[in-house]
């Protein structure tokens, strides 16, 4: 039986090692955290796609019990004038909504799935370099231990380890030209909040976002173009410094989202909006990146999370269907490459361009706009316009895998 490495026990691996045990795959995960994955505390949504892949390998339900749902979005100006209002996803089926949760919870959930299924997870593991032979692969620990398999997965985030051995001439994750805050308040919602619907602001100086919990908490978070956050910043962070420093960018705004910021404690923090080069090195004979590792974007399109899990469906079906290890992970990169790239090259221009309204959630499906040649809407103007049954092809669990 193959054995497969899985690095890194966040999002991306603990979905990958899902999809390879329900193919029959033999997979341990090697996480660097002694407890968990690590977690910034920010929150994310998960679009029909994310929860899609999630119900290939069995873990939708959980999820969805975990966050609540998006079935609607509208977009404002500064003056709060509405300027669009839609649905999201596909609203009438409970587990291909979109949710939101916070990254830890939705960490715990796949933990837990992990765990329920007897997959080994290792925690303490931080890689330090991999060596790689004809008949095998072995995953070097800092502590001196070592494990050796037939393949190792590399979904050890940003900063991957796995990708800087693996493309030596990779330079790491750039500043996308965006503050990234978010936030938590318990003050009282919004008047203009309604259940499941998440409003976008058009603000003049930030690109913001808010949505309100079922227990009334008040998600919220905003994109300000700027100078990164320095590492002095990040060493000491004081969310009340943080919220002077923010206020005054909305206050000018005649909206809400100056007094969602104000309500809000010690729950706010802020990062930095980074993304890697596209066209790095994805595999080697047995070695491969999925997720964050392989094809970070900046945060415009919201799609971090649910192209992790996408990774894991169409690699697990590669290495179940393909004749070799080596057809395996060249047809995994045909499927994944182009999707995930032209994500990459829509969310930064987005980024650059430091329109409010590219924070808003793009079609689930189909995260990039049309051809500038083609005049019709985009896709993210009407989310739950289509289905891409292309998508739908490759994720359906029980659908091979398409050749080429």
């Amino acid at each position: 039986m193959t054995r497969i490495l899985v690095i890194g026990g966040g999002i991306a691996g603990t979905a990958a090692a899902l999809a390879l045990h329900k193919a029959g795959l033999d997979a341990t995960v090697y996480e660097a955290h002694p407890d968990t994955g690590a977690d910034i505390g920010a929150f994310l949504t998960l679009a029909s796609n994310g929860m899609r892949a999630l119900a290939q390998f069995d873990a939708a339900e959980p999820v969805a019990r975990a966050g609540f749902p998006i079935t609607s979005m509208n977009v404002v100006d500064e003056s709060g004038t509405e300027l669009a209002a839609m649905p999201l996803g596909e609203p009438d089926h409970p587990l291909t909504r979109y949710r939101c949760l916070r990254r830890a919870e939705l960490g715990t959930v796949l933990r837990a799935e992990v765990q329920e299924r007897g997959i080994p997870i290792r925690h303490a593991a931080r890689l330090r370099t991999v060596t790689e032979t004809a008949t095998d692969i072995t995953a070097h620990f800092a502590d001196g231990s070592s494990a050796t398999g037939d393949l190792l997965i590399g979904a050890d985030g940003l900063r991957s380890t796995v990708r800087s051995w693996l493309d030596p001439s990779d330079a790491g994750p750039s500043y996308a030209g965006q503050r990234v805050f978010y936030g938590y308040s318990t003050a009282a919602p919004p008047p203009s909040a309604v259940p499941e619907r998440i409003t976008m602001v058009r603000g003049s100086a930030a690109a913001f976002g808010y949505l309100v919990s079922p227990s009334g908490e008040t998600f919220w978070f905003a994109r300000v173009a700027g100078l990164p956050v320095t590492a002095e910043e990040a060493a000491d962070p004081t969310p009340g410094q943080w919220r002077d420093w923010l206020l005054p960018l909305l206050r000018p705004d005649r909206t809400e989202t100056a007094d969602i910021v104000a309500g809000t404690g010690d729950e706010l923090m802020v990062t930095n909006a980074l993304h890697l080069t596209p066209g790095l090195r994805w595999h080697t004979g047995r070695a491969v990146l999925i997720g964050d590792a392989a094809h970070a974007a900046s945060p415009a399109t919201g799609q971090g999370a649910s192209m992790a899990l996408e990774d894991a469906v169409v690699l697990a079906k590669a290495l179940r269907d393909a004749p070799t290890r080596d057809a395996a992970l060249a047809r995994y990169e045909l499927h994944r490459r182009p999707r995930t790239e032209r994500n990459m090259a829509v969310s930064a221009q987005l980024t650059a361009s430091r329109t409010p309204a590219a924070a808003a959630p793009r079609d689930s499906e189909n995260p990039a706009p049309r051809d500038s040649e083609n005049p019709a809407p985009r896709d993210s103007e009407n989310p739950a316009s289509h289905v891409d049954e292309d998508l739908l092809r490759l994720l359906t669990w029980d659908t091979p895998l398409p050749e080429g």
